[in-house]
């Protein structure tokens, strides 16, 4: 008989509107307000701390609704904003400088719930709040780097090819090399242009050799430092806890930084301003040190103190930098002596291997340095920032290193999961500072929620309402599809990971409910056109799914398209909407023609049916 579920089809429609439906529950259960602690670098969280945060807020009789400590951080839940404000003010008295004490909001999803993925929907900043921000890279800095590491490059070329110089210097794009004869000159230079392809090299008088950036070089250096400085922003900012933050590139040397939910913008600023750079670099052992100490330091060298304010005398020479560290975790080696395991990506793994292989049994340091900005500007009116450098560790090069290679010499375990932590978070390329702020308050944004809610229950309340006057039992059917697309859209939305609801994306699940209607008028208006052509109810319902299938699909492929054109070349609230539209699209499909026919089968499909209510 005609128009007969299979088991199979059955089971499939339960099983995905129920997992949808299972998914989409995180979002009525909707969120605490939070104080987040997370440990700086010279800080761990553990138990101890813990109790510290306990006894601190007992003391500031601040009630609590739970304390969670998870991934290294501890997350108070209160029960209002000014709980909130009060609890971030005492923890940041208690715990110091050592700890990031941040404002946000933390889901409140059962641990049932949670513990099989469960999550709310992210929430963009027009309907969270939050804070916007727009930095600038200091692309000063990037080339002067640049200039500084290929200078020293030429230096160790020309030394290993037996080409004598006098003096290697640089000045901003270029480098300026002067010889003892024409003959050198000569042959320095038809060697350092074989070598060295992104420069240009001229002759000048008084035997000197100028080498010049090009302009494809310079472009991709400023192109890689932005880039870089995204990757790491990316990982600051997870100490916020910031459940969806936006971190995208805008124009040649600026980066949009969009963190919803975040509520404490100088704490935000704190972190992201930090900027931080490492460097290995072998310890000078061919001069004495106490010579360097009384003002006698080699040019080839410079004094650099450790944490412990002791001077380390280190070659200038940078044999790696830290943009080069793809991994690094903490561990012991096989006498249980703390260590941290390193892997570099392939240039740094090649630059590691021609650095360490003379210097087998010789102390490499590990530089930290720190760009901190200053309350002066210069001619441009940007910020200046002062670098401070600082020697975290010394350890012993035991063999050639390739692309991963271990540090020793810790003097705890604490010691080398923190050098772990700083190495995995990497270096901001060059220092960046913030040139346009915006805060959106949670009151606009619960507004915003608000008013997209207010369009979503009309919309559906008047599609619901025709859709049941005009198509009788069979509108009543096209109804619980509609509901239960909305419940997929926001499942689907809430499963997939870097899916942000915006108010855009909200316009989008409006359209996407009339396009979810629009299928089944299609289905309904074939049936009655079978049925007064004379076909009986079941053939009807079945040649009517058929026939419209083809006009239903070529409608949602082409809207569709459009929707990833949209995604691709969009930004912002273009993408926001294109996302909902496309699952929307994908959602409106199944529950149209898999999920109507499924239910119009088992009302009136396989037995004798004398007049449809259509």
């Amino acid at each position: 008989m005609l128009n007969q579920n299979p088991v199979w089809k059955t089971l499939l429609v339960l099983i995905v509107v129920f997992g949808c439906a299972l998914y989409a529950l995180p979002n009525i259960y909707g969120e605490d307000f939070a104080v987040q602690i997370s440990a700086d670098r010279d800080a761990q969280v553990n138990q101890q701390t813990v109790e510290q945060v306990s006894q601190s807020l007992a003391q500031a009789d601040i009630d609590v609704k739970r304390i969670e400590s998870a991934n290294d951080r501890i997350l108070v839940r209160v029960f209002d904003n000014d709980a909130q404000l009060a609890a971030r003010d005492a923890l940041q008295t208690a715990l110091g400088d050592n700890y990031i004490v941040a404002m946000n909001l933390a889901p409140d999803t059962p641990e049932w719930l949670a513990s099989i993925g469960g999550a709310p929907m992210k929430l963009g900043l027009d309907l969270r709040g939050g804070v916007h921000f727009l930095m600038e890279v200091d692309m000063n800095s990037v080339l002067e780097k640049a200039i500084e590491d290929a200078q020293g490059d030429f230096r160790t070329a020309l030394r290993e090819e037996g080409l004598r110089y006098r003096t290697v210097r640089a000045s901003e794009n270029t480098i300026e090399i002067v010889f003892r004869d024409q003959e050198t000159l000569d042959s320095a230079e038809f060697f350092l242009k074989n070598r060295n392809r992104d420069f240009t090299f001229e002759e000048r008088s008084d035997l000197r050799l100028v080498a010049i950036f090009s302009e494809l070089r310079l472009a991709e250096i400023k192109d890689y430092a932005v880039n870089q400085n995204i990757t790491i922003i990316r990982n600051r900012v997870n100490q916020l806890g910031v459940a969806e933050p936006l971190v995208q590139k805008q124009g040649a040397d600026r980066i949009v930084v969009q963190l919803p939910g975040i509520q404490d913008t100088a704490k935000a600023k704190e972190i992201l301003n930090a900027t931080a750079t490492l460097e290995f670099r072998m310890v000078d052992q061919r001069n004495d040190i106490r010579d360097a100490i009384n003002g006698r330091v080699p040019p080839s060298s410079e004094l650099i103190e450790d944490r412990q304010g002791i001077p380390q005398l280190l070659e200038k020479r940078i044999m790696l930098s830290g943009s080069h560290i793809i991994d690094a975790n903490s561990g012991v080696d096989e006498y249980g002596v703390p260590q941290v395991n390193i892997s570099l990506d392939s240039e740094g793994g090649s630059m590691m291997s021609r650095g360490t292989k003379g210097n087998i049994g010789k102390p490499m340091a590990t530089v930290f340095i720190e760009f901190k900005p200053t309350d002066k500007v210069n001619s441009e009116g940007k910020t200046i920032f002062v670098e401070e450098r600082e020697v975290i560790n010394v350890a012993t090069i035991q063999a050639q290193l390739g692309s991963s290679f271990r540090i020793t010499g810790l003097d705890s375990p604490a010691e080398a999961r923190d050098l772990a932590l700083l190495l995995r978070a990497g270096a901001l390329i060059a220092p960046i500072q913030i040139v346009e702020e915006r805060t959106v308050g949670p009151s606009l944004g619960k507004e915003n929620i608000e008013l997209g809610m207010t369009a979503i229950k009309w919309g559906m309340a008047l599609v619901l309402l025709f859709m049941l006057i005009y198509y009788k039992a069979f509108g009543v059917v096209a109804n619980i599809a509609l509901v239960a697309n909305i419940i997929m859209i926001v499942g689907v939305m809430s499963m997939i990971p870097g899916a942000t609801l915006t108010l855009p994306g909200m316009a989008g699940i409006v359209l996407t409910v009339g396009m979810a209607v629009d299928a089944n008028v299609l289905i309904f208006e074939r049936i009655r056109e079978e049925i007064r052509d004379g076909r009986s109810p079941q053939q009807a319902i079945h040649h009517g799914f058929d026939s419209a299938f083809s006009t239903i699909l070529d409608a949602n492929i082409t809207t569709f398209i459009a929707g990833l054109i949209l995604f691709a070349v969009g930004t912002g609230p273009i993408k926001g909407f294109s996302v909902t539209l496309m699952i929307g699209i994908a959602t409106s499909m199944f529950t149209a023609i898999v999920v109507t026919r499924t239910l119009v089968n088992l009302i009136w499909g396989g037995r004798r049916v004398e007049k449809l209510a259509i």
